[in-house]
């Protein structure tokens, strides 16, 4: 509007000194064709600012990091995902979901008195990436409004409200979650995420009409991509660190001085996206060795009676890269 202003009057000057260059006429349509422009430029603010526009639902989420083509050439591979944990990771076992509501309820709204939540309304995402900077990174592309709703249904949830509990998972980690989002770790090195961007163990086309291309990701197949999540303790760089998954440590800290080689990957996919943990029995009976040895005999407390007794000694011995148990 200052450009419009200042021309008007550079062109009024002109006039006045008698260097008129153009008739009254074309000086007006000269100002009108502005006009036009600059109502064009205000109109198209709100269109590109919609862009970055945060969901306000759940569903609006869920809508935003849809992955429902996936299954069209990956059908295998989804319906894999699918039935892990990993797409329903605001409820889990429903440990992770009663988790998540004990974290508001009786830490924010009671114990931890300096987060300034008193009731659901007074939620933020920045209270609850405590669970869901692992559980849903996708948060960051959401508002308050999510945050409060989430804070709801695992409150209701965990009460036992079904429908609450299907709200939930409506969202979860996710193709993109994976195969984008968290794709580049060390970003000073490998540089950003890039949006219109899939990345997974090799370069190649993608016949999708917003995902054309899939980039080759330095860590998709190595143990740190998974220690993203699946961490090293306490969370220190959020204002209230919480003591959640420490499985990454462990591996670095315990399994790999032992003389381990085998990356996450190597024990949980192997080749299946269904991410086998201790659910599968055939992956517990690997992870855990178990031993039993039983021993009875008689105590004989007073002449002629005698009492039943056994000695049970149970050895286990942790075969995973882990310890267990651990998340």
């Amino acid at each position: 509007m200052r450009l419009f202003i200042g021309l008007k009057k550079e062109i009024n000057a002109r006039m006045k000194k008698g260097k008129q260059l153009f008739s009254r006429g074309m000086i007006g349509g000269l100002f009108r064709c502005l006009k036009v422009v600059m109502i064009l430029l205000f109109l198209s603010v709100p269109v590109i600012a919609s862009t970055a526009e945060k969901a306000q639902t759940i569903d609006e989420l869920s809508k935003m990091y849809d992955v429902s083509s996936c299954k069209t050439c990956h059908a295998k591979i989804y319906e894999e995902w699918s039935q892990s944990y990993h797409a329903i990771s605001l409820v889990g076992s429903l440990g992770t979901m009663s988790s998540i509501a004990g974290a508001v309820k009786d830490g924010m709204m009671k114990e931890w008195t300096k987060s300034g939540v008193k009731d659901i309304k007074d939620i933020k995402v920045e209270h609850l990436v405590i669970c869901l900077k692992c559980h849903l990174p996708q948060i960051k592309d959401a508002s308050d409004e999510v945050a409060q709703q989430i804070a709801k249904s695992a409150i209701e949830g965990a009460a036992g409200n079904e429908a609450a509990i299907e709200t939930l998972k409506k969202v979860g980690i996710n193709c993109l979650v994976c195969h984008n989002s968290k794709a580049i770790i060390h970003k000073w090195v490998d540089g950003e995420v890039e949006s219109d961007v899939l990345y997974g163990n090799k370069e190649s086309a993608h016949p999708d009409v917003k995902f054309k291309t899939v980039k080759k990701s330095p860590v998709m197949k190595e143990a740190i991509f998974c220690g993203q999540c699946h961490g090293l303790g306490p969370n220190f760089e959020l204002p209230n660190p919480t003591q959640c998954a420490t499985l990454y440590g462990s591996y670095l800290h315990a399994y790999i001085p032992s003389g381990g080689s085998k990356t996450c990957q190597e024990c949980h996919m192997k080749n299946v996206h269904s991410m086998f943990a201790y659910r599968d029995t055939d992956q517990a009976k690997s992870a855990v060795h178990v031993e039993v040895d039983a021993r009875g005999y008689y105590f004989l407390p007073r002449a002629g009676y005698s009492v039943p007794n056994a000695v049970l000694t149970v050895k286990m011995t942790n075969n995973a890269g882990h310890r267990v148990p651990d998340g």
